[in-house]
């Protein structure tokens, strides 16, 4: 055997072994997606079968919500609603502050959220 016989082989079989290497990559990569895959038939439209309507769905009036997110997002400028002299739209300081039912003088937070019922 010749020192340069060897080397040929091991060169002819590397590029074999990648081709086929790439085949059976390929090949695998074609058939997982049968696996995985819907069925190849359509479902059958059963007119015997009828699905009940949808519920309306629920809505509070406008006069149910409130609060300072509501008044803001409702009105559209929000900074506004800082302002001492702005429009009555916006409601004033009474309006989204809850108070003490014991001290009804003194304020005890900001109504964010106001659901009436």
């Amino acid at each position: 055997m010749s020192a340069g016989k060897p080397a040929a082989s091991r060169v002819d079989g590397g590029k074999i072994m990648k081709t086929k290497s790439i085949i059976c990559a390929l090949i695998l990569a074609a058939s997982g997606g049968f696996c995985f895959g819907q069925g190849l038939q359509a479902p059958a439209n059963n007119p015997k079968i009828k699905l009940p309507s949808k519920p309306a769905p629920a809505t509070l009036t406008p006069s149910a919500r409130g609060g300072v997110v509501f008044t803001a997002v409702r009105n559209g400028n929000p900074l506004q609603m800082l302002n001492p002299a702005a429009p009555a739209r916006y409601g004033t300081a009474r309006d989204h502050t809850s108070y003490d039912p014991q001290n009804p003088g003194k304020p005890k937070g900001i109504k964010l959220f106001e659901w009436t019922f």
